[in-house]
């Protein structure tokens, strides 16, 4: 399934989407089932089930919203907590960060985990705001995102998929200059508006494998990131296991796994993002985020 928040008259509602029909507004189809994606998620499978079978039920047309037309936040517009975020993933990504700063190549022994503040994230159509004033260097960075299922710690990679509600896609926007000012990411990659994240969360029976799906991103209309989940340098699972380690997860928690090569500052020149550059990051079988960059 593929769950939404979505705006009805100014209110965020969780929706459930169908290509064919639209978007279902769960809460009315059903006084059983919640209007806030994290409690859903809480709700675990008895949840899922309602949904499903509200879904199947809702025939009549007009019970579904076009979804032309229809605006959608974030799918968890109000995280709890920071987003986790996993650095320096994609072997080529690793790569290309080294040539530009004429750094000898080393990829890490262990995931590189950091953190953007929850204050970052934005929804799909959203707008990205330059924040000149501040870095000259802006960039994209497209992410396969998991969303935690249930309370999480110290699982192996043998049960971290068990604890998986579902992916989305991440854009780790990132001041590439204030990155390297500050000697790590945090601070360069925690600006307002810069976590865009959706359209949508797609449950993992209907996502399958994580490994396996095209990643791209593009900037007007140009391809800049192409690759495949299946390059992750450490895996889901991997990655699960590492962040849990003694640090207890929840549902709603967001994991942002890495991004593949392509980003503006491994370019030669660099072209970084300026107002008006509409970015589009897309994982296959989840769908396409976009989002402006404006002044």
């Amino acid at each position: 399934m593929k769950f939404v928040t979505f705006d009805a008259k100014g209110q965020e509602r969780l929706g459930v989407v169908d290509a064919k029909r639209g978007i279902l507004d769960l809460q009315k189809a059903s006084a059983a089932l919640p209007s806030d994606m994290v409690k859903l998620i809480e709700g675990g499978e008895a949840a899922l089930n309602e949904a499903r079978k509200v879904a199947s039920a809702a025939q009549d047309k007009g019970e579904w919203l076009p979804i032309a037309g229809t605006r959608l936040y974030a799918p968890i517009p109000h995280p709890r907590k920071n987003i986790f975020c996993i650095g320096r993933n994609y072997k080529a990504h690793i790569e290309e960060g080294a040539r530009a700063r004429n750094l000898p190549v080393k990829f890490p022994p262990v995931p590189e985990i950091f953190s953007k503040p929850f204050t970052t994230v934005i929804g799909p159509e959203a707008n990205v705001l330059r924040h000149a004033k501040n870095t000259s260097q802006l960039d994209y960075e497209v992410e396969l995102a998991v969303v935690i299922g249930k309370i999480t710690r110290d699982v192996t990679q043998s049960q971290a998929l068990d604890h998986v509600f579902g992916y989305t896609v991440f854009n780790d926007v990132t001041a590439r200059d204030k990155q390297a000012a500050h000697g790590q990411w945090f601070k360069g990659k925690s600006f307002d508006t810069f976590g865009p994240m959706g359209p949508c969360i797609v449950t993992k029976d209907e996502f399958g494998s994580p490994s396996g799906h095209r990643i791209t991103l593009r900037v007007n209309g140009e391809t800049r990131q192409d690759s495949n989940t299946s390059d992750l340098l450490f895996g889901v699972p991997a990655i699960i296991e590492s962040v849990c380690a003694s640090l207890t997860l929840h549902p709603g928690d967001v994991i942002a796994t890495g991004t593949p090569s392509g980003v503006a500052l491994g370019m030669t020149p660099q072209r970084f993002l300026n107002v008006g550059d509409l970015m589009e990051a897309e994982v296959e079988g989840i769908g396409v985020l976009r989002n402006k960059v404006i002044e």
